[in-house]
């Protein structure tokens, strides 16, 4: 006998609260757009009306990092602009996450030189990593499920 049978239709659901709080994080993660290269272009194509983002609660990116908890980091990133995105992570508040878009944002791509930042995992921690020269909109639309796919697994955190 479950549940069905006994509480008949009353409409009763149950749940943990952390099941709640991690589906209403995968239901509301509002993006910080840090396009530095060909790969944003693809990351606004993935906003716009053929590949929507929005029917994942991402309605529109947000310019500020105080209002983001999802940062997705498209193109290369040189030495130069290192320490202004890690300023920019730091100003995120918690819980936060970073997408890592593209070859070059991953792991330098066909940039191996001095100036450019071999991969964005040397200065901020990166969640996913969404592959390709540029990744197709369907590849972080890809990259942001298996994103939300590991926000559920997560505990309710405390900060103090």
């Amino acid at each position: 006998m479950g549940v069905e049978q006994k509480l008949g239709n009353m409409g009763v659901v149950t749940t943990t609260l952390e099941q709640m709080v991690n589906w209403g994080r995968t239901r509301a993660m509002w993006p910080m757009l840090f396009g530095l290269a060909c790969c944003a272009i693809e990351m606004m194509a993935s906003q716009a009306s053929d590949y929507d983002m929005s029917r994942f609660g991402m309605e529109l990116m947000r310019p500020s990092p105080r209002q983001a908890d999802l940062m997705i980091v498209a193109g290369r990133v040189t030495r130069k602009m290192a320490p202004v995105l890690r300023r920019l992570y730091d100003q995120m508040p918690e819980p936060k996450w970073v997408v890592s878009m593209g070859d070059c944002a991953s792991c330098g791509g066909v940039f191996n030189n001095y100036a450019i930042v071999q991969g964005v995992d040397e200065i901020v921690p990166v969640d996913v990593y969404v592959a390709g020269c540029p990744p197709r909109p369907e590849a972080l639309i890809h990259g942001i499920m298996t994103l939300h796919e590991k926000v559920k697994g997560e505990g309710i955190k405390t900060w103090a």
